[in-house]
């Protein structure tokens, strides 16, 4: 069984910066791609961004330079650095990972940004 536990959302003003976290657990030899999705209410889930072992990036355009996605490949975790964050912004964030062909989702994370 894998698990993705998430940590580091909350409250924030527009213009400020949260740091996301996540890390992976349970039994299995490697990650793969891991990746950080949003849901805001109404709206379909969608990439926010990914990274590959090797450190591929894809990132949404909403979110390109102001996002960092990074990960550390030893301990199975993935983090997102959100700065310049904006009302827009606000969702619940899901961490996800593909371990041999099966996808995993953490159980959400609420980024709330006020404007």
């Amino acid at each position: 069984q894998v698990q993705l536990v998430e940590s580091g959302g909350g409250l924030v003003q527009a213009g400020g910066s949260l740091r996301l976290s996540c890390a992976a657990s349970g039994r299995f030899f490697s990650v793969g791609v891991m990746g950080w999705y949003r849901q805001a209410p109404g709206k379909q889930r969608e990439l926010v961004g990914s990274i590959t072992r090797r450190d591929n990036i894809n990132y949404a355009d909403s979110v390109k330079g102001r996002f960092t996605i990074s990960r550390d490949n030893a301990k199975n975790t993935v983090t997102l650095q959100m700065n310049s964050l904006k009302p827009e912004d606000t969702a619940v964030y899901y961490c996800s990972t593909q371990i041999q062909s099966t996808t995993y989702w953490g159980q959400g994370t609420q980024v709330t940004v006020s404007s």
